[in-house]
Formats: structure tokens, C-alpha cells, sequence
């Protein structure tokens, strides 16, 4: 019997290969991640005009801090003009923004231009942008476990409902496929409570080669899949 072709609601994805992309081209490593920036900045409209609800993007991990202090620099001043420049077009379209990390410990006033992007999209809803910024997934279920304790939470109490609940955005639906770009084959503490039961597809163009019809093969790929959830 023919029909609809399932759509994820949720999808996750690790924009990897930014840096690779820029050396193959002999530019340097910072052109690469302006090159993604560009991506990124057409990417929630190929994925929300086909359906998509929600799309988690894993735009700086914890362990992102490890690199050369000029290329986080750049990182930084990056994602500002990002959440500063585009907040009234994103805004404009009715899309969402959410950002799960430790948005506190960012620099200057990225933690302000941060909250501001969240309350001023807050009650749109043709899309959510969900920012996964100064992330990590042990760090996310790390901090969820203080927040209980600091809240004399009781053994007894404590289940998989009662944690997601701590967890940041916890009231976000799992991603039902996660996407990594670059030919590398691993979440990297992307999402690690909530992948659980996610799809996995692994693409090997480099981030900044993505293009609009990827969002059809990651659909198309979704589509094909049969979800078990254990049983």
C-alpha cells in the first residue's frame, strides 16, 4: 500500500569538516569555518520547508576549547555575528531558537545576545533551532545529576523521565536521526542521552559541500529505515 513517507520530526546534526575542507583547498582553516557559517545560515529553511519541526545543531563542543586559541577566537566572533545578525530574519520566518550548553561560561557578551535570541523567538513556531553550544553530552547529564542533588531529589524519585526533565531543553523530543557530515563515523558526545534510539547517518561531503538536495537523501534515507525502539 502506497502513502505519506515517514518523516523525521527531529533531526540532529554534527556539521563536521570545516576545517579538512579549507586544507584540501590549500585556504586557511578559518576560511573554512566562515564557508559552514554560510551553511548553516540556509540549512534550517531546507530542512523546516520539508516538514522537519526541529533541527539540533551541534555548533561548539566542550572540548572545542582544546584548539589554537586564535581559531576559537574566531569561533567566537563567528557565533556572535550569527545569533546578533540573523535573529531578525529567523525571527521574521517564525522559527525558534533554543541553545543547550553551558551558555553562562561563554565569553563577553555572547551569554546576553544568547538569552535575548532565545526570548525574542520564543513564541514562534514553524520551526526550533536548538543550538547545541559550549556542549558536551556528559557534561549535559553531569550537570542534570547536580541539579537533582541540589534540589535533595530521593532515590526513589529518581527515573529516565525525572532526569530528561534536568537535562538541557529536556523537553525536546529525541532526535529521531542524527546526521554527521565528513566521513567521520561517531557522535562525539553529541546528544548522548537522547540518541539512544536515534538513526544514524553518516555522510561523507564536508560540511560546507552540503547542499539542498542532501536534505532529501537524509529524508529519503530516513523514509527507508524501520525503527524497532528495542522490540
Amino acid at each position: 500500500m502506497s502513502g505519506e513517507k515517514i518523516k523525521p520530526n527531529h533531526i540532529g546534526l554534527i556539521m563536521d569538516g570545516n576545517r579538512r575542507w579549507a586544507q584540501e583547498r590549500n585556504l586557511p582553516t578559518l576560511e573554512g569555518h566562515l564557508a559552514g557559517y554560510e551553511k548553516i545560515r540556509q540549512a534550517p529553511e531546507w530542512f523546516f520547508s520539508r516538514g522537519v519541526k526541529i533541527l539540533s545543531v551541534f555548533a561548539f563542543s566542550t572540548e572545542n576549547w582544546n584548539r589554537s586559541q586564535e581559531e576559537v577566537n574566531y569561533l567566537m566572533k563567528l557565533l556572535k555575528k550569527a545569533i546578533d545578525e540573523e535573529i531578525e530574519e529567523i525571527n521574521r520566518k517564525g522559527y525558534k531558537i533554543l541553545i543547550s550548553g553551558k551558555i553562562e561560561e561563554l565569553p563577553g557578551d555572547l551569554p546576553g545576545s544568547c538569552t535575548e535570541a532565545i526570548n525574542k523567538t520564543k513564541n514562534n513556531q514553524k520551526g526550533i533551532l536548538n543550538i547545541c553550544l559550549n556542549y558536551g553530552g556528559r557534561a549535559e547529564i553531569v550537570e542534570a545529576v547536580r541539579k537533582m542533588i541540589k534540589k535533595k531529589v530521593k532515590v526513589e524519585q529518581v527515573h529516565e523521565g525525572l532526569i530528561r526533565k534536568y537535562l538541557y531543553n529536556g523537553e525536546l523530543p529525541d532526535p529521531d536521526i542524527i546526521v554527521r557530515t565528513s566521513g567521520e563515523e561517531r557522535l562525539s558526545g553529541f546528544q548522548l542521552w537522547q540518541s539512544a534510539y536515534s538513526e544514524l547517518f553518516f555522510m561523507e561531503k564536508y560540511w560546507p559541500e552540503f547542499e539542498e538536495s542532501d536534505v532529501d537523501l537524509i529524508l529519503e534515507e530516513y523514509a527507508n529505515r524501520k525503527r524497532r525502539f528495542g522490540s
